[in-house]
């Protein structure tokens, strides 16, 4: 009974684990455009356009207004100057709670229209990032990366927990920097 408690509980774990980013480091990131909005106005996002002005940082978050999303879209928020100091652009894409972005994008406790956040019907970007939530695969997984100018990928960062993705994006565009000096 116990072995049959402790499969369950390991089976459950499995499930509820978010998907890992599988695109490494040094891969190139695909390209795409995606429908946006910053500060309630719609634009189209086109990371190509936006990789030829510095690295980018691409986060995709689970769904607007939900916590974790709430309160990491505040901390880039509260980073964005920080990222814009390097030369950085940041994005987040998500697949879920879509039709509330034009909202989200505006709020002061999320995004405070410092940066676009765009949407991924169908999880379509978030799939060709390897980046969709194992335990509902049509939404985003909480997972960052950072891309270089040339395409390649910097950094890819998994974690459900919102509160690291900032520190670990921000550090890895400073190193980007540090040995790309302008």
């Amino acid at each position: 009974m116990n072995r049959l408690f402790a499969a369950v509980g390991v089976a459950a774990l499995l499930a509820a684990a978010p998907a890992f980013a599988a695109l490494k480091v040094g891969t190139t990131a695909p390209e795409f455009s995606a429908p946006a909005y910053q500060g309630g106005k719609p634009l189209t996002f086109d990371l190509a356009a936006s990789l030829k002005k510095g690295p980018v940082v691409l986060y995709f978050f689970p769904a607007a207004h939900t916590s974790g999303c709430n309160l990491e879209a505040h901390l880039f928020a509260d980073a964005i100057d920080q990222f814009h100091a390097q030369g950085a652009t940041v994005i987040g894409v998500t697949a879920g709670n879509i039709d509330q972005l034009a909202a989200f994008s505006t709020e002061t406790e999320h995004c405070s229209g410092k940066f676009p956040v765009a949407s991924d019907p169908n999880a379509v970007i978030a799939k060709s990032y390897q980046a969709t939530l194992a335990m509902r695969p049509g939404w985003s997984d909480r997972t960052s990366y950072v891309i270089a100018p040339s395409g390649k990928i910097l950094l890819a960062y998994s974690d459900l927990s919102p509160t690291q993705h900032v520190a670990e994006t921000l550090a890895a565009v400073k190193s980007w920097r540090a040995a790309h000096p302008s």
